[in-house]
């Protein structure tokens, strides 16, 4: 089994959050929040999200709701944020840009 990454300190987390719009740092958790016009397009955002979230074997918690998804990336491992959650949570983002913008 590989070593877990290390959880990023107060000043390297911060750093990163702030170039990460939307997403915000509660606790030992990265999470942002996503709408969508209607529930077919925020599951097929959660489903999108789940095959990405395979692909990295790095699994965050997600909320789904009508229009609506919540997500919430930690390390288990690690007890925080890693490099890995800004990994992942940079996939999750291109995941929501529709396709039109490129």
């Amino acid at each position: 089994m590989a070593e877990a990454p290390p959880k990023l300190d107060p000043a390297a987390l911060a750093h990163r959050v702030a170039a990460l719009p939307g997403w915000r740092v509660e606790g030992e958790r990265l999470v942002r929040a996503f709408t969508f016009p209607d529930f077919a397009q925020a599951l097929a955002f959660v489903n999108r999200v789940g095959a990405e979230a395979e692909a990295q074997w790095h699994h965050p918690d997600l909320t789904l709701g009508w229009g609506r998804v919540a997500v919430s990336l930690t390390t288990h491992e690690s007890g925080g944020v890693t490099e890995r959650d800004f990994r992942l949570a940079d996939a999750i983002d291109a995941l929501a840009r529709p396709a039109f913008e490129g």
